[in-house]
């Protein structure tokens, strides 16, 4: 036998003793009462500032603004001739912002002038991204004590996760997409613009509308995307690593769903963080793009 398959054999055979012996000692254990999973994601103030109250959500926002910011301004004073491999890494991601999401949706005069609002989008949900699926001491519903200090427990939370997040960031896009459409073809020519070439006769009072209401849903289609993306798959990992654990009142289950846990957290941490962030930019490239062509 290989040594692959006796390690295999050996994780294996250690997974199910640790269900046997979960179900031993703990039971079948009854129903969760006062567990709710929705206050994972419940939003406390820490100071209290009216509607500048400091919560977990703003101090996320306040770390990707920072990471935004000090990484790229870091990194921009120590390029060298003979790029490093953080240089290269920058210079591909640089590229991707720049060729692929920028200039791949507007021509070249408008793409030097819009990247760094594309740039600086990009960036700054991928690392609100990034920093929601590492365990940080957030959760204040629940504490330990350190010292007679209340500590807040270790949690994963976005502020993506949170829609007043990702519906600014769209309101902001449509109000300068629209900006850049009355701006290149004048208030009248950009309403024009919203028909499809071709269109004529009485299908006008039809399609006018839908065009209308289809440019409005593109703030809600921008939010939820990102909203729900990031909120569903933090929930899958809190249910997998535990939660359903703790709600069902079966021991065992957290123990037989943690492989699942482990796994779903690296699809998030790896593809999704960055998948969504992508999606979210090149979305504001093509509204960009799109809202200076007369059809």
């Amino acid at each position: 036998m290989s040594n692959t398959r006796k390690l295999l054999l050996s994780i294996t055979g250690f997974y199910l003793l640790g269900i046997v012996a979960l179900v031993v000692i703990f039971g079948f254990g009854s129903k969760n009462t006062t567990f709710q999973i929705q206050n994972e994601f419940k939003l406390v103030n820490w100071v209290h500032l009216g509607v500048f109250s400091i919560n977990r959500a703003v101090v996320y926002l306040i770390i990707a603004a920072l990471l935004t910011i000090v990484t790229m301004v870091w990194i921009s004073r120590r390029m060298h001739a003979r790029p490093n491999r953080i240089q290269t890494a920058v210079e591909v991601l640089y590229s991707l912002m720049r060729d692929n999401i920028t200039k791949g949706n507007m021509d070249a005069s408008m793409a030097a002038k819009w990247f760094p609002f594309i740039g600086a989008l990009f960036l700054f949900i991928w690392f609100s991204n990034l920093i929601g699926y590492l365990p940080l001491p957030t959760n204040s519903e629940e504490t330990f004590n350190v010292f007679g200090a209340h500590i807040p427990s270790f949690a994963l939370y976005a502020a993506t996760a949170n829609i007043s997040v990702p519906l600014v960031l769209a309101l902001v896009t449509f109000v300068f997409f629209n900006y850049e459409g009355v701006r290149a073809q004048g208030p009248v020519g950009y309403i024009k613009s919203l028909i499809p070439s071709g269109v004529r006769g009485p299908i006008l009072f039809l399609i006018f509308p839908l065009e209308i209401i289809s440019t409005v849903m593109r703030i809600l289609s921008l939010t939820i995307r990102l909203f729900a993306n990031i909120l569903a798959g933090h929930m899958i990992i809190l249910f997998m690593a535990g939660g359903l654990a703790v709600i069902l009142g079966l021991s065992f289950l957290g123990w037989f769903t943690l492989p699942a846990a482990f796994v779903l957290y690296l699809f998030e941490l790896g593809l999704v963080a960055t998948l969504q962030a992508f999606i979210f930019a090149t979305l504001a490239a093509i509204y960009l793009g799109g809202a200076v062509t007369h059809h």
